[in-house]
């Protein structure tokens, strides 16, 4: 499923674009690269609070560091992000997504998914990068929530369509239309479970594979 994404702007660049009231201070250090999204790095959000709708900073793990990778014999556990989540009726998950302060878009100029088969010139999977044609930047639907004071998202998932489904058959990311954002940040949790579907095949671009990747081990 998606782990790696990008957002090629600045951030008041999203203030334009969302129509944000508000922009979150940027961390003052080196690590925070807003311009790759990886599991466990920082990204910017949007999020709607008593201010309006704002630009934030989160970590892309909505567990905080909490979840454990089942480790090999011998080995301890490894933390493992939570950074996609699609059973919205989950006691865990329901719980964020019936309250809209817990709710985010998470912007993206482009998401990756891994190609199915190794290429034989390189010996690993290629990076295959999709874009949305009507949206040069678009949102995702996303969750958020703060585990000891540190704030950590989720984007949620869909059935693919026709597009992703070649590359990755399970599940594409949730990306919305413009005129449902203010839906999904304020809506009823039925009305946010609705939006809960594949983006248009025909209103995206695959570009790829594309080598050599960031994870070569993939």
């Amino acid at each position: 499923m998606c782990n790696r994404a990008r957002y090629l702007g600045e951030a008041e660049t999203l203030r334009e674009r969302f129509g944000a009231k508000w922009l979150a201070d940027r961390p003052m250090d080196n690590r925070f690269n807003p311009q790759e999204l990886v599991p466990f790095g920082r990204a910017w959000v949007i999020r709607h609070n008593d201010r309006g709708r704002g630009v934030d900073v989160m970590s892309w793990d909505v567990l905080g560091g909490l979840a454990k990778r089942s480790p090999k014999a011998g080995a301890p556990p490894r933390p493992l992000a939570m950074t996609n989540l699609r059973t919205l009726g989950l006691p865990q998950w329901r719980r964020l997504a019936e309250k809209p302060e817990n709710r985010c878009l998470i912007p993206l100029t482009e998401f990756c998914e891994w190609s199915r088969d190794k290429d034989p010139n390189h010996g690993i999977k290629g990076e295959m990068w999709f874009g949305v044609i009507d949206q040069p930047i678009f949102a995702v639907a996303g969750f958020w929530q703060a585990i000891a004071d540190k704030p950590g998202f989720a984007m949620v998932t869909c059935d693919p369509n026709e597009l992703v489904a070649l590359i990755h058959p399970k599940a594409m990311i949730t990306v919305l239309e413009e005129a449902d954002w203010d839906r999904w940040l304020t809506g009823s949790y039925d009305e946010a479970v609705a939006l809960q579907r594949p983006y248009p095949a025909d209103r995206m671009t695959v570009r790829g594979p594309v080598f050599p990747t960031r994870a070569a081990t993939v």
